[in-house]
């Protein structure tokens, strides 16, 4: 059996390391992980051209709302995100999911978060409307999603308005971060434009990156004395249920967490 991470840049990608360390856990000896660099727009080509073997897919950026689009089932929480970051073999085809709501949600309650009132979102794509989903399952009252150009925020506003929990749209030039909790889901080559925003001692701050770590951002917080989380756990939890959802088995948690943490040691 084979799966694969899929995504446009690829190489630099921890999954492979989680999920073989899942299927040697789980004797799963006859199972394969590889990761694929392709497109967005390769991904109907490649799917079209599968065999039976294939049994799921871990999708990263630029594919995960074509992940859905190509699908032929789609869960309600990819359908209401329009972004799926995993595709399971199905006898259906292949169904599209999204854990990375599970994986942000564990990564803040791990950094303290068990509850949440007014919380930020930084940034409008797909991991962003994945973070609303997360603070509203976690209570949250308001989100101000704050963003460079605001006619981008639609889908991440179109979620929160589905779930019914209250939320603005703020200029990046213009936030003021009055929420003490801090979802960033903006790439690496963006964060210099956020350490000029006014960062305090008690923000908590969860940056979903985590290739390279530390981020300007989450050392710019931390010097500051605020709480600093990072993407390595939103990676990991999210892949725990990918693992369960692609072969049928619990994941190994303490397999796969030591290999993550002997392959981070290797770096």
């Amino acid at each position: 059996m084979r799966a694969a991470v899929l995504g446009r840049p690829v190489a630099h990608s921890l999954s492979p390391v989680l999920h073989r360390a899942a299927y040697a856990a789980l004797g799963l000896v006859d199972w394969t992980y590889d990761a694929l660099d392709i497109g967005a727009e390769d991904l109907p080509v490649l799917l079209a051209g599968l065999g039976e073997e294939w049994r799921g897919f871990s999708v990263t950026m630029p594919c995960k709302q074509a992940a859905v689009d190509v699908a032929d089932v789609v869960e309600p929480l990819p359908r209401l995100l329009h972004a799926a970051n995993t595709l399971v073999r199905t006898d259906a085809g292949w169904r599209a999911e999204n854990t990375d709501v599970t994986g942000i949600g564990m990564a803040l309650q791990l950094a303290g978060v068990e509850q949440v009132g007014a919380a930020v979102v930084v940034g409008s794509g797909g991991t962003a409307a994945a973070a609303a989903v997360a603070l509203a399952s976690l209570g949250a009252e308001h989100v101000d999603v704050v963003v460079r150009e605001p006619s981008r925020a639609g889908d991440v506003m179109g979620v929160l308005a589905a779930l019914g929990v209250p939320a603005t749209v703020t200029p990046l030039a213009g936030a003021v971060l009055d929420a003490p909790l801090v979802v960033s889901t903006v790439p690496v080559d963006a964060q210099p434009a956020l350490l000029s925003l006014p960062w305090r001692a008690d923000h908590t701050v969860l940056d979903v990156l985590y290739a390279p770590w530390p981020t300007v951002l989450a050392e710019h917080v931390a010097g500051l004395g605020g709480t600093v989380a990072g993407g390595l756990d939103v990676l990991f939890w999210q892949a725990t249920v990918q693992v369960e959802l692609m072969t049928g088995r619990p994941a190994p948690i303490e397999a796969m967490r030591r290999a993550l943490d002997a392959a981070l040691a290797a770096r």
